[in-house]
């Protein structure tokens, strides 16, 4: 009896921490910008664009953030929250790049823009890590609070702009045999 207690008491604690973690996990994306990519599902050139737009928000949110002296006390933690949005948002897009070359879209024009957008974020990311260098109070707020998402985020960057070219080069030749479907 005691140990059917025991069994019951643990079950709920798992199922009590996995609803408080599962709370802490934070959507990068706001409720408009849900019901857009809802709508465009079946328009991959769109969707993708959605996300490439998204990203570049993200992005410039980041610089103005850093840049406004108005935010200096609190940014630490905003940063870390909007890099790691910018890198989730880059990671689902890379997602959606997958699912639709697999099922043979044409994405051919959407990719140019997210191989034009992911080099921009590239430049800039880089940019971010390597101002730290220079600033010692920078570098202390980089290390406390955003180091290592900064870092994740650079690296889905660069693994997307790889996964873009690499998508791109297998599209022009699946282009050329006339293997691709266009969006509805």
């Amino acid at each position: 009896m005691i140990t059917h207690w025991k069994l019951i008491a643990v079950l709920l604690l798992i199922v009590v921490a996995q609803l408080t973690w599962a709370q802490r996990v934070r959507d990068p994306l706001n409720s408009k910008e849900t019901n857009e990519l809802r709508e465009a599902k079946q328009d991959p050139p769109k969707r993708l664009k959605l996300y490439t737009q998204y990203a570049r928000a993200r992005m410039q949110a980041i610089e103005h953030l850093r840049s406004d002296p108005r935010f200096a006390a609190d940014r630490g933690p905003e940063m870390h929250d909007l890099i790691q949005d910018l890198g989730t948002i880059v990671d689902e897009m890379d997602d959606n790049i997958d699912m639709y070359a697999e099922a043979r879209w044409d994405i051919r024009k959407p990719l140019k823009e997210i191989i034009q957008t992911d080099t921009e974020l590239q430049l800039k990311l880089r940019q971010l890590k390597e101002s730290a260098t220079g600033d010692p109070a920078l570098a202390e707020e980089v290390q406390k609070h955003y180091r290592f998402v900064l870092d994740d985020t650079i690296e889905s960057v660069n693994s997307s702009l790889d996964i873009a070219r690499k998508t791109l080069e297998d599209q022009e030749a699946a282009a050329k045999k006339k293997e691709l479907r266009k969006p509805e």
